[in-house]
């Protein structure tokens, strides 16, 4: 642990963040762009690139009711594309979803 506990906050954040996933295809512009804006804010995501994937395509209709890329959610919330998150980010709320509090 170094001086003022630092890593053990970082372990204790990253054990109570929600999953985040995002869904996407290939080629698509916004998924890369919603992938950067997560990496930006230092979040981890698991992606589920549906490019060659009929079955992920069912998950993802089954979980959001929608087919279109990205699709991102943290936990079982659907965020949205990039539009929908870009503007969760503005708002506070992605930082809500996933456990993170603002100083």
């Amino acid at each position: 642990m170094r001086a003022g506990g630092r890593h053990l906050a970082v372990a204790i954040f990253s054990e109570v963040m929600s999953d985040v996933v995002v869904y996407t295809t290939e080629p698509c512009a916004f998924c890369a762009r919603v992938k950067g804006l997560l990496k930006s804010r230092g979040l981890e995501y698991r992606e589920v690139s549906l490019a060659n994937d009929p079955q992920g395509r069912i998950e993802l209709a089954e979980r959001t009711g929608m087919l279109t890329f990205p699709q991102v959610l943290v936990g079982e919330r659907v965020v949205g594309g990039f539009a929908e998150t870009c503007a969760a980010v503005q708002a506070g709320e992605l930082d809500e979803l996933i456990g993170e509090r603002p100083t």
